[in-house]
């Protein structure tokens, strides 16, 4: 119906072996930070990187809105596109030290009414 897309960020992937931290609006949660707000615990993963991607593309590939925009062995990089408004949220996620690090924030506006968080949560589950 409508499109708030936004440009897709270029500053996305994995730099010095961390994603990139949240900015200060309450629309992102990722691993790296550390705060209330925006921090959220990485998944313990005991396979291989090539695994654990293979695993979020299975449960990446049943969610709604989704699509799967960079790969490789040990990073994966989707977005996710609300029916209405047609608002982007880009998801990431990087396979490192037995574990896998995430990062989901919005593009566009400044609250996301907990949608970030909600859709990596409910990653975490159908992972386990």
């Amino acid at each position: 119906m409508f499109n708030f897309s936004g440009q897709r960020p270029t500053d996305l992937g994995v730099t010095d072996g961390k994603l990139k931290a949240c900015p200060a609006s309450p629309n992102c949660v990722c691993t790296t930070d550390s705060d209330k707000e925006h921090g959220i615990e990485a998944i313990a993963w005991d396979k291989s990187p090539n695994e654990a991607i293979a695993a979020l593309k299975n449960v990446i590939g049943g969610m709604e809105r989704a699509a799967i925009i960079t790969e490789s062995g040990d990073y994966l990089h989707a977005e996710f596109t609300t029916k209405l408004m047609g608002y982007v949220d880009d998801v990431e996620f990087y396979v490192r030290d037995g574990q896998i690090q995430m990062r989901s924030a919005s593009r566009l506006g400044k609250s996301d009414l907990g949608v970030n968080r909600k859709r990596i949560e409910a990653i975490r589950t159908a992972l386990s």
